[in-house]
């Protein structure tokens, strides 16, 4: 069995043309790969935040959004609130596991620190936080979010980019 390489992705910032298109992907990533971590009506209440296409493409043009393109068509998006925190990183599940992800994080850290951030935080939800931890973010605690009346857990993870920055936990710096 040969293995078939798997075209480097080109990245670009958002467009607002882009919407749908990364709505679709928000979805699918959802519904295809979450599966073993979150419920059925969990994955559906995270599903319906892309449901008015409007306020989800408003919500990614008021981040720093980058795309990740194969072929010039979306496959996978990061965005960043302010100067330090990932929003949201979703990849299509056909590329899932190809270096997408990573891609992404990488061009994402790379703007942080020239942007002055001293880490990155992220709220990693369960099937995304071993991604995050091989990639050097810590666990610092574990939260719910309300979607509706269900609630979804995830945990709250940090990158630092200094190693003299003091990490905070809510009980106090961490070692």
């Amino acid at each position: 069995m040969s293995a078939v390489a798997f075209p480097a992705p080109a990245l670009r910032p958002f467009l607002a043309s882009d919407a749908p298109l990364l709505a679709q992907i928000f979805r699918d990533s959802i519904a295809e790969l979450t599966g073993d971590d979150y419920d059925e009506a969990q994955q559906e209440a995270w599903i319906e935040q892309a449901d008015d296409e409007d306020i989800f493409a408003a919500h990614l043009a008021g981040q720093l959004t980058l795309i990740a393109t194969v072929a010039a068509s979306p496959v996978g998006f990061i965005s960043v609130r302010g100067l330090d925190h990932i929003d949201m990183l979703y990849v299509h599940p056909s590329v899932a596991r190809s270096g997408i992800g990573t891609v992404l994080c990488d061009a994402t850290e790379k703007l942080a620190q020239g942007r002055g951030a001293k880490h990155l935080t992220v709220n990693a939800s369960d099937t995304a936080r071993a991604f995050f931890e091989k990639r050097g973010f810590l666990a610092l605690h574990r939260q719910t979010v309300a979607l509706g009346d269900v609630w979804l857990g995830n945990t709250h993870m940090q990158k630092r980019f200094d190693s003299n920055e003091t990490l905070r936990t809510p009980q106090g710096p961490a070692q």
